[in-house]
C-alpha cells in the first residue's frame, strides 16, 4: 500500500478534495441516467453500479483526508440498515485499511514530542505501520524483551475537526432528515467526542481506568499502557497478538467458541454500561482481536461515552416491557428523554409515541429475556425492515424530527455496533444479566 508524505490540513485543501469527489459523483450520475436511457443496464444493475462508483470515489477522497471526515465514514459503515451495501463495504475499510503515513512523517512526530527518533527510544521500531485507521496508525516496537504497539496521531487531525464537520454536516442532515433548528446540540456532541478522541492524554487516562476496573472480567485481556512513552499525539501500550475480530467470524469456529466470545463481549459492555456508567462507544471489529486460546482482546479505547444518571435511569427503565406497556409512565419517560416536546402538535405526539414504542419494543427484546439468540435472522430482519419502513414515510419529512437527548447518539451507536458484532458471531444462549456475577 502506498504511504502518504502529506495530509491536507488547511480548510481550503480539504474542501477542494471533497469538491473533486463531488464532481466525480456528478459524472457517475450522468452515466447512471445514460445507462437507464440507453437500456445498457436494467434499473437494478444501473443503481448498483452508481452506488459502487460513488462509494469508491467518496471513500478515496476521505482516506486521503483522514481525521474527522474519515471517522464519519467509519461511523456510517456501522449503519447497515441505512446505507446501500456498496457504501457499507467500502466505508468499512476505514476501520483498519487506509494509506499510512510515510516513515519520514512518523519520525518528525517523534522528534517534535520526544526530541528523538523512535529508534533512539526503542530497540526496534517498524517504520511501516501495521494498522492505519481514521485518526491514527499503529507501529510495532520492542524494548528489551517487551513488544509494544505505538499509536501515532495523524498531523492536523485535531485542528481540522470543526471545519470537517461543517463540510459533512449538510450530508448528514439530508441522510438522517435532521432539521437545522434544534440540531446544534447533536453536532456539538459529535464534535466534542471527536476532540476527546484526538486528546491522547485523556485517552491514556481513560484506558488505564477501564483496564483497571474490567481486568477481572473472565476471558478478557487488555494491554498495559506506558505513560513514559506516551504524549498528546502518541500512545504506547502492550502489543497483543490475535486474529482480527472480522477474520475470526469468517472462520469455521465451533458454536461453543462463538458463544464464549459473544458472552465475553456482552458482559464487557454490560459491566461498563451498568456499573462504570461509561462505555467503549466504538464497538467495531477493528478494535478487537481474538487470541488463539479464544480470549477477547480489547485494543483501543479512543471513544468513551460517559452516561449521566438523568439519562441512564429513564433510558433503561424503558428497556422493561412492563414500563413500555404502562402508557402514563411511558409518556413521562419520553419527555424526560426529549423524544416528546412541549411544542409538539397532536399529530407529532401520536406519531412519535407510536414510532418509539415500536423501536423500543424491538431493540430492548434482549433485555427482557434471560437468554438471547443473536444468530436469529428474523430479529435482525425486523430491525432492517423497521428502519426502511419509516425512512420511506412521506409524513415524517414534514415533521420536526430532531428527537431525543444528545446522549442517544453514542448510546445508540454503541448498541447498533454491539448487536451487529454479536450477530456476526452468530452467538446463541447469551445470558443477558451475567455481568452481575462480576460486580466487585
Amino acid at each position: 500500500m502506498k504511504t502518504l508524505n502529506k495530509i491536507p490540513t488547511g480548510k481550503l485543501e480539504r474542501t477542494s478534495s471533497l469538491l473533486k469527489a463531488g464532481a466525480k459523483v456528478g459524472v457517475n450520475y450522468i452515466k447512471y441516467y445514460g445507462n437507464k436511457i440507453t437500456k445498457d443496464k436494467n434499473e437494478e444493475e444501473a443503481l448498483k453500479t452508481l452506488n459502487e462508483e460513488n462509494a469508491t470515489d467518496i471513500y478515496d477522497s476521505l482516506k486521503e483526508l483522514k481525521g474527522s471526515a474519515l471517522k464519519v465514514a467509519q461511523m456510517l459503515s456501522m449503519e447497515k440498515n441505512i446505507l446501500p451495501q456498496a457504501y457499507v463495504d467500502k466505508f468499512s475499510l476505514s476501520q483498519f485499511s487506509v494509506p499510512p503515513l510515510s516513515g519520514g512523517l512518523v519520525k518528525k512526530t517523534f522528534r517534535k514530542y520526544f526530541g528523538k527518533n523512535p529508534e533512539d527510544i526503542f530497540d526496534e521500531f517498524t517504520t511501516e505501520s501495521v494498522n492505519a485507521a481514521s485518526i491514527g496508525q499503529v507501529h510495532k516496537a520492542k524494548k528489551r524483551d517487551k513488544n509494544f504497539a505505538v499509536k501515532i496521531q495523524y498531523p492536523g487531525v485535531r485542528e481540522s475537526i470543526s471545519s470537517d464537520l461543517k463540510m459533512v454536516k449538510p450530508i448528514a442532515m439530508k441522510m438522517f432528515n435532521i432539521k437545522k433548528e434544534g440540531s446544534e446540540s447533536y453536532f456539538q456532541e459529535v464534535e466534542s467526542k471527536l476532540f476527546e478522541e484526538t486528546d491522547y492524554n485523556l485517552e491514556l487516562k481513560r484506558s488505564q481506568y477501564i483496564v483497571e476496573k474490567c481486568s477481572h472480567l473472565p476471558n478478557t485481556q487488555f494491554p498495559q499502557y506506558y505513560p513514559e512513552f506516551s504524549c498528546e499525539k502518541i500512545i504506547t501500550m502492550d502489543w497483543l497478538s490475535g486474529k482480527h475480530f472480522s477474520e475470526f467470524t469468517k472462520l469455521e469456529n465451533s458454536q461453543e467458541d462463538l458463544n464464549k466470545i459473544g458472552q465475553t463481549l456482552w458482559d464487557f459492555y454490560m459491566y461498563q454500561m451498568h456499573i462504570l456508567k461509561q462505555v467503549h462507544a466504538d464497538p467495531h471489529p477493528g478494535n478487537f482481536l481474538i487470541s488463539d486460546d479464544i480470549k477477547l482482546l480489547v485494543i483501543d479505547f479512543g471513544c468513551i461515552k460517559e452516561i449521566p444518571n438523568d439519562f441512564y435511569k429513564p433510558y433503561f427503565e424503558l428497556a422493561k416491557t412492563e414500563n413500555l406497556n404502562n402508557a402514563e409512565f411511558y409518556r413521562e419517560k419520553l419527555y424526560q428523554l426529549e423524544i416528546l416536546r412541549n411544542d409538539d402538535s397532536q399529530r407529532e405526539q401520536e406519531f412519535f409515541t407510536k414510532l418509539f414504542y415500536e423501536l423500543l419494543e424491538l431493540f430492548t427484546r434482549p433485555f427482557n429475556s434471560e437468554k438471547f439468540d443473536f444468530s436469529d435472522e428474523k430479529f435482525f430482519q425486523e430491525i432492517a425492515d423497521i428502519g426502511q419502513r419509516y425512512a420511506k414515510l412521506s409524513d415524517i419529512k414534514e415533521m420536526n424530527t430532531n428527537r431525543g437527548s444528545k446522549h442517544f447518539i453514542y448510546l445508540n451507536r454503541t448498541f447498533f455496533g454491539l448487536y451487529n458484532m454479536m450477530h456476526d458471531l452468530r452467538a446463541k444462549d447469551i445470558v443477558i444479566n451475567n455481568y452481575k456475577k462480576f460486580i466487585l
